[in-house]
């Protein structure tokens, strides 16, 4: 097991690159195995959740070949086989090889996902999604049986924009016989992404990005290439590094439209930065003013940049409020804050956040992996030493975190828990 230490207080300054979108990767890699030929992933972030999609796609006899960020996937040879517990649980995205071999094999055995622990999952969307196609499902012992005789195009009205039932339902329907179009589907950038890669294949998906996706089926599915989209999350956390304790800190290799939300609420606190086409470059903001935010669906404001700004509002003079609309548990990170120095309370869905505080380094534990961001965000800020156990967390979505933050600056380091 490994630990985070971190010695608050330290300028970042320099570029910090963005690598390729974990929302995006963990669809398209089980997306790769309704392809019957060779498919190539670039820019594919080296993160602990596409470690465990390679496994389940090597237990499925597909063939990887890596090679610096891309991955080639051979899906010549796939076969059906249960996935196992021990893998499904690693990660929520294990989901979307339902959708996946759904298509390809009208039979799926997987046990429920894992990931991290946010309450309800609404992967009751998804079942529901599947059954009107024409499929049955039965649950035994905490593993899902899928089956199907044949799946059949159809209306599917979503009671909720879900990007997870979205885009397991457009991997289910793209083989499915005749139209299927997906009412009130989510909108995220990672969904167009997937329904480009589908589409390069010789899927006949359109309005990915709008809310309402017809796709037409098709019998086989071929030969493509995509490249992951720069991950909107990960570059979010860092520009809030950057309203933190940056000096002429550049985020690069972005697409700001993605953050437009987030960058309306930094304008809202006072926080200048500059834009490029692809780039953000921002400084400390000494003068930050409260805000309230609600996340939502996207163009909203996204959940998992609810958490990590906590930090930054907690600087701001005022009172701020975030409340969280997605997940019934996402506030694990407000009792570690709290012990470091935060004046958080919380009301139901709502925290309520009074600053301007100061944080102090103290040994704390990531929850999840947008708590965990959330803790390395307050100790980089807070005086003296903080220790973040559970950075396995972190690990899943955030890549070579230390390398990145140590490069601008930080004094950060991974060290073996004795």
């Amino acid at each position: 097991m490994q630990k985070l230490v971190i010695q608050g207080g330290n300028t970042l300054e320099g570029t910090i690159r963005i690598n390729g979108a974990k929302n995006s990767v963990v669809a398209l890699l089980p997306a790769a195995i309704l392809s019957d030929e060779e498919t190539i992933i670039y820019n594919v972030p080296k993160i602990t959740d596409v470690d465990v999609l390679k496994e389940i796609i090597e237990l499925l006899n597909g063939k990887l070949v890596v090679e610096k960020d891309s991955i080639k996937i051979d899906s010549s040879h796939i076969i059906n086989t249960t996935i196992p517990e021990e893998l499904s649980n690693k990660l929520r995205a294990s989901y979307y090889f339902m959708g996946a071999l759904l298509a390809k094999f009208k039979h799926v055995e997987i046990y429920f996902p894992g990931g991290c622990n946010f309450g309800a999952r609404q992967i009751d969307f998804h079942l529901k999604g599947f059954e009107l196609l024409g499929a049955t499902i039965k649950e035994e012992n905490n593993k899902f049986i899928i089956d199907a005789k044949e799946l059949i195009g159809c209306p599917i009205a979503l009671n909720f924009a879900s990007v997870g039932a979205t885009i397991n339902l457009m991997l289910a329907a793209v083989k499915a016989k005749g139209q299927t179009t997906i009412y009130n589907a989510a909108k995220e950038p990672e969904i167009v992404n997937v329904a480009s890669f589908l589409n390069n294949m010789g899927a006949k998906i359109r309005g990915a990005g709008t809310s309402t996706i017809k796709i037409t089926g098709v019998e086989k599915l071929g030969h493509a290439m995509v490249d992951v989209i720069p991950d909107r999350i990960e570059a979010g956390t860092y520009i809030i590094a950057g309203a933190l304790l940056g000096k002429n800190l550049t985020i690069s290799n972005i697409i700001p439209e993605h953050l437009s939300s987030l960058l309306a609420k930094l304008k809202e606190m006072n926080v200048e930065y500059t834009q490029t086409i692809d780039s953000i470059t921002i400084n400390k903001c000494t003068n930050l003013k409260a805000t309230n935010i609600t996340t939502g669906v996207y163009p909203g404001y996204p959940t998992d940049l609810a958490q990590p700004i906590c930090v930054l509002l907690a600087n701001a003079k005022g009172t701020s409020k975030v409340t969280e609309t997605i997940y019934a548990k996402r506030m694990g990170h407000v009792k570690y804050l709290q012990q470091m120095g935060a004046n958080i309370t919380i009301q139901e869905n709502t925290e309520i956040i009074e600053g301007p505080t100061k944080f102090y380094g103290t040994n704390v534990e990531a929850s999840d992996l947008r708590a965990g961001a959330t803790l390395f965000l307050a100790a980089l800020v807070a005086d003296g030493e903080t220790t973040i156990t559970n950075i396995q967390y972190i690990l899943r979505g955030y890549e070579n975190l230390v390398k990145k933050l140590s490069n601008v600056g930080a004094n950060i380091t991974i060290k073996e828990i004795e």
